[in-house]
């Protein structure tokens, strides 16, 4: 195989929450494109059948058949999708897809349903730290869509109304249960939701930025997950350790599947080079 012949690669990333699928057009290491990306949330479905309708999404987004595709990368919990080629690790994957999202980055903030993960690379995308949440979830995508609900707001909205707030309320960052008792008497005290919401991005953010540092974590540090696209929180992120820089990207919440479908253009061209079939197993 030529370093200039193309492969087709997709990466599907199976989080506790979602899934997300992307196609890749790889020729060579410096001709990456990726073709599409999408999102689809699980909603108490089977994560195998999710993950397959969300594939066929983005497959036909890239206007690509199934049988096109070289190489099918899994990473998160996506060892059990039975067309996958390979898996790969979430951590190698956010690293890999952070820094072809930002090659100027060196460390990647994962946030996502149930954890959070601070990951430290190198310009090959090598990991060489990391560190993630405990097992508590208060400082999880889903806690904050727990209180979303009980302050009646959409995880859309949480972003602007924090950035209007004027008088933040301290919220605990130790445990889930206790946060939600804060926000609890909060409401009853009459705290306005905005100075509610900003108080737990404080608190997440403080706990986000912890880990990034204490991975090694300097400079410039891209925000990966489904709280990406939260401003609040990102502004939270900043005001909290000026000096990281923390950036995000239109599709930082595709950064694992995008990590997966490269490290598998990565697989299949020394596959392909070696003479091997690109059949199923782990990778």
């Amino acid at each position: 195989m030529s370093a200039t012949d193309t492969l087709l690669c997709a990466g599907i990333d199976v989080g506790s929450s979602s899934i997300k699928a992307v196609v890749f057009a790889a020729r060579g290491a410096d001709g990456q494109r990726m073709l599409a990306g999408t999102t689809e949330r699980l909603r108490r479905r089977d994560p195998l059948d999710v993950a397959a309708e969300t594939y066929d999404k983005a497959l036909a987004a890239a206007g690509v058949a199934r049988e096109a595709i070289d190489y099918v990368a899994t990473t998160g919990e996506g060892e059990n999708v039975p067309f996958r080629t390979g898996h790969f690790y979430g951590m190698t994957t956010h690293a890999r897809g952070g820094l072809f999202l930002d090659p100027q980055v060196r460390a990647v903030i994962d946030i996502g349903a149930l954890h959070t993960r601070a990951v430290l690379m190198d310009e090959r995308a090598k990991v060489l730290g990391y560190r993630m949440t405990s097992q508590c979830a208060s400082g999880s995508g889903q806690f904050l869509e727990n209180i979303c609900r009980y302050l009646g707001v959409t995880i859309h909205e949480i972003g602007p109304l924090s950035l209007t707030a004027d008088a933040p309320e301290a919220c605990s960052s130790i445990c889930a249960v206790l946060a939600e008792t804060d926000v609890i008497n909060m409401v009853s005290r009459g705290v306005s939701i905005p100075n509610i919401l900003r108080g737990i991005h404080d608190s997440m953010a403080g706990r986000y930025v912890k880990l990034a540092t204490a991975a090694g974590a300097t400079g410039r540090v891209l925000v990966t997950g489904g709280l990406s696209r939260d401003e609040g929180l990102l502004a939270a992120m900043r005001d909290s350790n000026r000096a990281l820089e923390i950036v995000t990207h239109e599709h930082a919440v595709l950064a694992g599947a995008i990590g997966a479908a490269l490290w598998g253009g990565f697989r299949a061209r020394k596959l392909r080079e070696k003479g091997f079939s690109l059949t199923g197993g782990a990778a």
